[in-house]
């Protein structure tokens, strides 16, 4: 559904992303993996267009995003940190971004009331906490169906039963065939939610394959763990070249 072939971007003497290739096929979801510095965020904001690479080509459906944000309508996108602005009451904003879009044919407003904001709708947003705003973030990005999620940190401030619930809907969605990119650094919420694991460093692709295979590889049973020891040999591989 998405495939990544030879992209490059620097910033400045920085090689952020290095001759970097993969598909994320339909159906499956992604643990983007890596430490600080590694490239995630850049290779997501590439692929959303956010950021422009200085070479190779990105497919989404099969066609090449390069001067066509069409395909932006196939994503739904929750970053880390979502910025609104503060005035604006929690309704204005769903409205808002419902009057953007013009396919309103299929609207999923599960997490709305899951979170109860239809409840909350003329609360402003300079007014909530940490975790609504991530309540809203999330909704927004399964708000108009999109068979490709950007999850970013997803559960990062959230209280144990908002977590819960959006994990619920993660694992449901993922079973209607859709494509999930999650990074987090909560490896047990990566172990439950995900089916494959791309573990980026220094801007190199270092392993991309399904976690049950990972976990075979290095005869770990928790996530966690069989990062930890893929981190440990790419040290050790490093100090001996």
């Amino acid at each position: 559904m998405i495939t990544v072939s030879d992209l490059n971007k620097r910033f400045g003497k920085l090689n952020v992303l290095q001759s970097i290739t993969v598909d994320f096929q339909s159906g499956q979801s992604y643990a983007m993996i890596g430490p600080n510095g590694s490239g995630k965020t850049t290779l997501i904001k590439c692929i959303l267009g956010m950021v422009l690479p200085d070479s190779g080509i990105i497919n989404v459906h099969g066609h090449s995003i390069a001067n066509d944000w069409s395909y932006r309508n196939h994503i739904g996108y929750m970053p880390q940190i979502g910025r609104y602005p503060e005035q604006m009451k929690i309704g204005q904003i769903f409205d808002m971004i419902r009057d953007l879009r013009k396919d309103q044919s299929s609207l999923d407003e599960d997490l709305i009331r899951e979170f109860k904001l239809d409840q909350m709708k003329d609360k402003r947003m300079h007014t909530l906490s940490g975790g609504t705003r991530q309540k809203v973030s999330a909704s927004l990005a399964f708000l108009f169906n999109p068979s490709i999620l950007i999850l970013d940190e997803p559960t990062a401030g959230l209280d144990p039963i908002a977590t819960e619930a959006l994990k619920e809907k993660i694992l449901s969605e993922s079973s209607k065939k859709k494509l999930f990119l999650i990074t987090s650094h909560i490896m047990s919420d990566l172990d439950e939610l995900s089916s494959h694991m791309v573990y980026l460093d220094e801007g190199k692709i270092l392993f991309k394959d399904s976690i049950e295979l990972l976990k075979e590889e290095t005869g770990e049973v928790k996530l966690g763990r069989a990062v930890a020891t893929i981190m440990r040999r790419n040290i050790t591989q490093t100090l001996h070249v």
